[in-house]
């Protein structure tokens, strides 16, 4: 194994103390392994609180910021962050207006989310689940289909909702939308290492590549022998467009990498995902390519369509200034 790392069972509070140092923008409670904004936002407006397990940076600590969360959680590498670690969060960004917990489905994310919502006396705290990825029903870590991709455009659509002023149920609706109207599906080339671990996550032949698979390494659909990103392409757009709510509305399109992919790839990948998106009468409104949601060092890439109305296109589109995410400010 290597990596840029010290001791392997500290890699997560070295990274926030690295974080804390490199991003004026934002503070570290580093008891808690929380990352807040630097300035809150306004008195009475809606704050929004996400988390999970680290090794998926910039998700989530990236896109706490203006236009988007206002604390993340950082859980151990692939382990869901802890109640007292959620309430936390949620106590210091309270403003008096409630706070939006945005949970991928996850087993652990669940329940701990939903515990520290329980336990946060005194504040309203409302939960929206991100369930997109079309691979699976049931995973290794959930019960009923996982969370990933489309995570990251829900907190950018809901950050920009609670940036307006709007109340708490009007954020809650807006994210539910996005649930509603968002679907994923990824393939890794190679494992992810967790640096605790030493090895990979799980044995994948050269020759071969996991289709479906999950943030954490769980298995996808099925494994076959490498194709050509034409042909990756296909087993990506098919099943989330077969999933994919119908309509009249375009799409925002994701194309992620997973940590371990050249940027080179991954632009090659949406051209691929472009032509067909084109010929199955799919119109694209936006385009984000990069690594959003990775799996460590994990090569591969995952893609993400959102039906888009105009609503959320343009809440989409309003300023957003985060380390991971930025534009309009």
């Amino acid at each position: 194994m290597k990596k840029l790392i010290g001791e392997p069972g500290a890699v997560v509070a070295d990274a926030l103390v690295g974080i804390e140092a490199a991003l004026p923008q934002v503070r570290v409670d580093h008891q808690n392994r929380v990352v807040l904004r630097a300035t809150p936002k306004d008195e009475g407006k809606v704050a929004l609180v996400s988390g999970g397990g680290s090794g998926h940076e910039p998700l989530h600590g990236g896109f706490v910021g203006f236009g988007m969360l206002d604390a993340a959680c950082a859980g151990e590498v692939f382990t869901s962050p802890t109640p007292d670690q959620v309430l936390a969060a949620t106590t210091a960004v309270d403003r008096g207006a409630g706070v939006v917990h945005i949970v991928k489905n996850y087993t652990g994310d669940v329940m701990n989310f939903e515990m520290a919502a329980e336990l946060a006396e005194g504040a309203s705290v409302a939960s929206v689940l991100v369930h997109d990825d079309v691979a699976v029903e049931d995973s290794t870590y959930t019960a009923g289909r996982r969370g990933v991709g489309l995570t990251v455009l829900m907190e950018k659509i809901a950050g920009a909702a609670a940036e307006e002023g709007r109340p708490l149920d009007e954020v809650v609706r807006v994210a539910e939308k996005v649930s509603a109207q968002g679907r994923s599906m990824g393939v890794a080339l190679t494992s992810g290492t967790v640096p605790a671990a030493g090895r990979p996550t799980f044995d994948l032949p050269d020759d071969e590549m996991e289709v479906g698979v999950g943030i954490h390494g769980e298995p996808g659909r099925h494994r076959e022998k490498l194709a050509p990103a034409p042909r990756i392409a296909e087993m990506l757009v098919e099943p989330v467009l077969a999933d994919l709510p119908s309509g009249g509305e375009p799409v925002i399109a994701m194309l992620n990498g997973m940590g371990g992919s050249p940027l080179l790839e991954l632009y090659l990948m949406y051209g691929e995902v472009a032509k067909l998106l084109e010929k199955a009468g799919v119109p694209v409104a936006r385009t984000l390519v990069g690594n959003y949601i990775t799996s460590l060092d994990m090569a591969g890439c995952s893609l993400t369509l959102l039906r888009a109305d105009d609503e959320l296109l343009r809440l989409w589109d309003a300023p957003v200034e985060t380390p991971g995410l930025r534009w309009g400010r």
